[in-house]
């Protein structure tokens, strides 16, 4: 009989991210190749983790044509080498889909169902530009179900402004670039580098090179430079492509076990899953969707705000983080948020995000012993929210100094 079980996110690695377009490192990539990387450095990391025993890979994209088509679950495990035994699917949900792929295999195992399972995602918004594949039913406009804007995810993020006043550009200016600094900071400090995978790469002139770091940083920004940015979405507008995740390419792999596989082979988990919801709200201001679902994951945790000791949240646009943490009563600059800068420094490969914010939450889990409870949220497209609570398994319950 199969039992409820744990969940544990035993290890996460990642491709670099590239900026997304020709001059971007990997424009001559394909983009199934870079989530079979980083599905390689993942299994390699684990020997511990005999292959034929993973029960499924899930793997997130959210264009599903060309080199991200063809079931891209089972396609990448083929040509990551797994036993032909082991299954595998795609999944959508715009960007919460590696998200998406760990919790639903996270529920899978939850149910005594799996036993061990690969989660992650893959963008190649070069390749694939986002919703230039897709055909959205007129209805949506016609009988007035969702504002034209609602499809430009930059208007979304002019509507938070609108809607509080008191969020201004200023604000979202400084968490701009107080995220370059960060992840800069972060680089010099060899905080990213142990779980990015290389990957070979090859330039318009046929030259073979190595993508070892992302590549989008702009560590030198200052607020003189921001303020003088345009405002692509709005004349007069107040976000810009300093206060915005830039269009990014790359992949990300997590694996994931229950409690009985944990023991069984003696893994070492780096997270435990407390809780996870989804939340829709209106399309046309997208960027609040994960105040609702970190709501609705807190309840269901049994836990408050005030619980959460780290927060790993997808810098879409700095407004939409902004709006959470306003709604919550934190400080624009708290130092549980984003320690390591985010999306706005490192890059939104739409679909393959969340698990880069859960490697990042498990690494800082490793330093923060001190630290029980972390969060990973996002904004999703078409008004949804993503919120997945975890548990740090390093927590000996004694207060930093």
């Amino acid at each position: 009989m199969a039992e409820i079980s744990d969940v544990f996110f035993v290890d996460g690695m990642r491709t670099p991210f590239g900026r997304a377009g020709e001059k971007g490192m990997y424009w001559n990539t394909r983009a199934d190749d870079l989530a079979v990387k980083a599905t390689i450095g993942l299994m390699e990391r684990n020997p511990g983790v005999p292959a034929d025993r993973i029960d499924d890979v899930a793997i997130a994209a959210t264009s599903q044509t060309g080199d991200q088509g063809l079931t891209l679950g089972r396609s990448v495990a083929i040509l990551a080498g797994l036993p032909q035994t082991v299954p595998g699917f795609a999944i959508d949900r715009m960007c919460a889909g590696a998200m998406t792929s760990v919790t639903t295999m996270a529920a899978s195992i939850g149910v005594g169902m799996y036993d061990l399972a690969l989660a992650g995602g893959v963008e190649h918004m070069g390749h694939h530009p986002i919703g230039g594949n897709a055909d959205p039913n007129p209805r949506f406009v016609a009988e007035r179900m969702v504002d034209p804007g609602a499809l430009n995810m930059g208007v979304t993020a002019e509507r938070i402004f609108d809607r509080f006043p008191h969020l201004t550009k200023e604000r979202s200016d400084r968490f701009g670039m107080l995220s370059q600094h960060k992840a800069q900071a972060a680089y010099d400090a060899g905080r990213f580098q142990p779980d990015l995978v290389q990957v070979a790469i090859k330039d318009a002139d046929g030259a073979w090179g190595l993508a070892t770091e992302d590549e989008g940083r702009r560590p030198q920004t200052t607020m003189e430079d921001l303020a003088s940015l345009k405002t692509p979405f709005r004349p007069h507008g107040r976000v810009t492509a300093g206060t915005s995740s830039p269009l990014t390419d790359g992949s990300t792999m997590s694996l994931l076990a229950g409690g009985g596989a944990v023991k069984e082979l003696g893994l070492a988990p780096k997270m435990k899953l407390v809780s996870f919801a989804f939340a829709g709200v209106q399309p046309e201001i997208m960027g609040i969707g994960p105040i609702p679902s970190t709501e609705k994951a807190l309840k269901k945790a049994g836990l408050t705000i005030d619980d959460i000791g780290l927060f790993e949240l997808n810098e879409a646009f700095a407004i939409q983080v902004i709006s959470l943490l306003d709604h919550f009563g934190i400080a624009d600059d708290d130092p549980r948020v984003n320690q390591w800068g985010g999306a706005i420094a490192l890059g939104h490969p739409l679909a393959a995000s969340g698990v880069r914010l859960m490697i990042q939450l498990a690494a800082q889990f490793a330093e923060r012993p001190d630290v029980r409870y972390g969060l990973t949220a996002m904004c999703v497209g078409l008004g949804q929210g993503g919120s997945v609570i975890w548990e740090n398994p390093h927590y000996d319950g004694k207060k930093r100094k």
